[in-house]
């Protein structure tokens, strides 16, 4: 069992019976926001459906402009950090407090890893002109839609990295706790239900390379 019942604990809220209560009930909470999530994404990755149904060989174009090494790395980068955050939740039940600690800060430096090197995609795009909307000025594309494509790449990926952003402050709330002895066997709700929101933002990540990077 996860979580200890019994007596209740003092990390239980008033409004729950027991420590497992509390547990199912944020654990459905999260389920539900990231079922939201994944219905906000959704409509953008019917866009791009439609928009590269109507343009495909503009997304084949434009696709040769992103830089494929850069989105593989990254690929990993995240499988990483998805890796380490399971290890943290596992520790957090066998009471291994060091090591909570420890998988949470290599989930933070991978996460962090990410947003350097898109960090270098961009700025390497924007020099070159190639912008969203009707700031795009770069003439390699011979297309005279080509900023639709990368208005639909900059929406999917900076709102990626947004949720990347946000993970990264949850982890970083969560080291901060666990350096107080916050979670224990008995007791690791912020960790798992954090470590399900970083596994939607590795395979939103996981769905969009393919599908920018790798169009042929």
């Amino acid at each position: 069992m996860a979580h200890a019942t019994g007596t209740v604990e003092s990390h239980v809220q008033h409004h729950f019976k027991s420590s497992d209560q509390q547990f199912s009930s944020a654990k459905l909470g999260m389920w539900l926001f990231l079922f939201t999530e994944i219905m906000f994404f959704g409509g953008l990755f019917v866009a791009y459906i439609v928009y590269r149904a109507w343009n495909p060989e503009l997304f084949t174009l434009a696709a040769t402009q992103l830089d494929t090494v850069l989105g593989a790395v990254n690929t990993v980068v995240l499988i990483g950090s998805s890796l380490t955050v399971a290890l943290a939740i596992r520790a957090a039940q066998f009471d291994k407090q060091k090591q909570i600690i420890n998988y949470l800060l290599i989930t933070i430096f991978l996460a962090t890893v990410f947003l350097v090197i898109k960090y270098f995609e961009y700025t390497h795009k924007f020099d070159m002109g190639i912008l969203p909307g009707a700031m795009y000025t770069f003439e390699g594309i011979d297309h005279p839609k080509a900023n639709v494509f990368f208005s639909i790449y900059y929406m999917m990926t900076g709102l990626h990295g947004i949720h990347v952003v946000i993970g990264i402050g949850l982890m970083v709330w969560l080291v901060l706790k666990a350096m107080k002895g916050a979670y224990t066997s008995s007791y690791y709700t912020p960790v798992e239900i954090t470590g399900l929101y970083w596994h939607l933002v590795d395979i939103i990540w996981i769905f969009l390379f393919p599908l920018m990077y790798l169009i042929d």
